[in-house]
């Protein structure tokens, strides 16, 4: 899907396009504080690894986590890129849910606590039941990274904790991945 873009009140969701994007992003996201949870900060191979991660994941799938941009409204971000958040096929070696869509997100500190997350996720959730068909969607974490479940749990996704698994890739405290989802019919109650 070329050209994907999604508008929020705040924010617009993406496709990335190019250097540029990907060097905002990095230069915004790779903190200790937002990579915390997420393996710690990347090294250059550890930042070509993941623009490769998601480009190849968006051309063979039509989409992957979207570049988040705040929308032009005058605030002090405005224009400004937070982050990605979007949906992709979960594929981590040794993954209970290999082949599911999972959502996921990742905003810069000065973002944070702000709505930005949930409405981009929101977006995309929206996405993933309407315009890709999916029947469920999950997403994933570690147990101490409490904001990024509690965003899950107020998605109204709910813990599969019989789904959760070891991330060979990672040594503890970022091994161990916990599992939300939600389905559909789920969804669209909420709705």
């Amino acid at each position: 899907m070329a050209d994907f873009r999604l508008e929020t009140e705040r924010l617009i969701l993406r496709d990335w396009r190019g250097d540029a994007d990907w060097a905002a992003f990095f230069r915004a996201t790779n903190t200790p504080a937002v990579m915390e949870w997420l393996g710690g900060m990347l090294d250059d191979k550890g930042i070509a690894t993941q623009r490769a991660r998601v480009e190849n994941c968006a051309a063979t799938h039509g989409h992957c986590f979207w570049l988040v941009e705040r929308r032009a409204d005058g605030g002090h971000l405005a224009g400004e890129v937070l982050g990605f958040c979007g949906l992709k096929r979960a594929d981590a070696p040794g993954s209970t849910v290999t082949g599911e869509v999972e959502i996921g997100w990742r905003l810069r500190e000065d973002a944070w606590g702000q709505g930005y997350a949930r409405e981009a996720a929101e977006a995309s959730l929206e996405a993933g039941f309407t315009r890709f068909g999916a029947e469920q969607i999950v997403a994933l974490t570690v147990i101490d990274n409490r904001p990024s479940w509690g965003l899950m749990k107020r998605l109204g996704m709910h813990r599969r904790a019989e789904l959760d698994y070891a991330d060979a890739r990672y040594d503890p405290p970022w091994r161990d991945s916990i599992v939300y989802s939600i389905t559909r019919g789920e969804w669209e109650q909420q709705q």
